[in-house]
């Protein structure tokens, strides 16, 4: 039980040595097209649970059915239990940073227009998925690292309507969807 502690220890401490890293790099240049057209979001289950909503942004952006991809962070979740949302927990860190899990994988294999980085507490393995997230604009809350996101929203977490609604507005100011 103490050597699992400690090498847990290490894994964190070579996860942050790896984020550090990449903060310092400069990001990778997404070319893709102008316009919203496939959104990701990392959610922190544990802050907010109603993932469901996200999918609002099918309707709100004149999205295709399939165009929102949802995965959720939980500090400590029951494989055995059933979740509506795929997600990820603590336990799926792995040595430099490394995130061992296939839902995760699967999100980041992907590339898109925007990244709702939808969580105000700073956890590792969120920064290490919104760092490891191809993706041309990224949004997010101010309590988190502001080297993250490129639009930072300054709405409480749990008014999900308000964020909509001033997420709809400035994707307008950018050019990035019609009004």
């Amino acid at each position: 039980m103490f050597l699992k502690g400690l090498k847990d220890k290490f894994k964190y401490k070579s996860g942050l040595k790896f984020l550090k890293q990449e903060l310092k790099s400069p990001p990778e240049i997404i070319d893709r097209s102008g316009g919203i057209s496939q959104i990701g979001v990392i959610v922190d289950m544990d802050e907010f649970e109603k993932t469901e909503l996200f999918y609002e942004f099918i309707e709100d952006f004149n999205l295709r059915p399939n165009a929102v991809k949802i995965i959720g962070y939980k500090s400590y979740y029951d494989k055995n239990s059933p979740y509506a949302t795929p997600v990820f927990s603590d336990k799926d860190l792995g040595w430099n940073g490394a995130i061992e899990n296939s839902y995760a994988l699967e999100f980041l294999s992907r590339e898109y227009d925007l990244l709702v980085n939808y969580y105000s507490k700073d956890r590792l393995l969120l920064k290490l998925m919104t760092i490891k997230t191809k993706a041309r604009i990224n949004v997010g809350f101010p309590e988190v690292d502001r080297h993250l996101n490129d639009l930072i929203m300054e709405t409480s977490i749990k008014d999900f309507k308000t964020f909509k609604q001033e997420l709809r507005k400035y994707l307008g100011v950018l050019n990035e969807i019609e009004v």
